[in-house]
């Protein structure tokens, strides 16, 4: 199974549009996700993360993100976890928070997505291969 992530944007309307695709593809909905991590100089950021069941015979599986865009305070949230969080609950699940490294810790992109997607298939949040 491939597991690729869909990079939105860090905005209001990107968690909207997150918010958008939950809705509409309940039927295919796997697991949401809110990766935490910590900057360089030390502020806790959140990224928000959907992941889908492949469609039909395909072996892709889709997780769509907006990655580390959001401020995350534990004791007050950000609205827009507040409003991913409502969103995810609504159909009557909820999203699994996963302390990652900041993807700056890595020399590219492609490896901080490969360290992710093993985390999450070694905590049985995603199918292995």
């Amino acid at each position: 199974m491939i597991q690729q992530f869909i990079e939105l944007g860090q905005g209001y309307g990107d968690v909207y549009e997150l918010i958008a695709l939950v809705n509409t593809n309940k039927h295919r909905f796997h697991q949401a996700f809110i990766f935490t991590a910590k900057t360089d100089d030390g502020k806790p950021v959140a990224s928000l993360a959907v992941a889908f069941k492949p469609v039909g015979e395909s072996k892709f599986m889709p997780i769509y993100l907006c990655r580390e865009g959001i401020p995350y305070d534990e004791e007050k949230l950000a609205q827009r976890i507040v409003v991913f969080t409502e969103a995810i609950q609504a159909i009557e699940r909820n999203p699994v928070t996963v302390e990652l490294k900041h993807s700056s810790a890595f020399k590219e992109l492609a490896l901080y997505y490969q360290h992710v997607v093993g985390i999450l298939r070694m905590n049985n949040y995603l199918p292995n291969l």
